[in-house]
């Protein structure tokens, strides 16, 4: 069973950054999907960015200008770099790679922003 391994959260001031990672246990074939989740306590998970197929990256709208996301094909690997953080973006952050009707899931990593 392939497994999604994430890196990267912790604790920041707002105005910081922080990049997270995400790659494969295993080797993965036929993506149309990969990008980062999050979910705060008390809200539903929502989309964070995402590259679907055809090289469109969807960011929400909350982190636009802010997020950028990423990705090294050759390691099979998503980033995502997170820049002037809000405490807004505290939230636990899920690693998602989509292959054909399979979507794959990180454990999460904790993302704290401070005021």
């Amino acid at each position: 069973q392939v497994q999604l391994v994430e890196s990267g959260g912790g604790l920041v001031q707002a105005g910081g950054s922080l990049r997270l990672s995400c790659a494969p246990s295993g080797s993965i074939f036929g993506f149309n999907a990969m990008g980062w989740y999050r979910q705060a306590p008390g809200k539903q998970r929502e989309l964070v960015a995402m590259f679907t197929s055809g090289d469109i990256t969807n960011y929400a709208d909350a982190v636009k200008g802010r997020f950028t996301l990423s990705r090294d094909n050759a390691k099979n690997t998503v980033y995502l770099q997170m820049s002037s953080l809000k405490p807004e973006d505290t939230a636990v952050y899920y690693c998602t790679i989509g292959a054909g009707p399979t979507m794959y899931w990180g454990q999460g990593t904790q993302v704290t922003v401070s005021s």
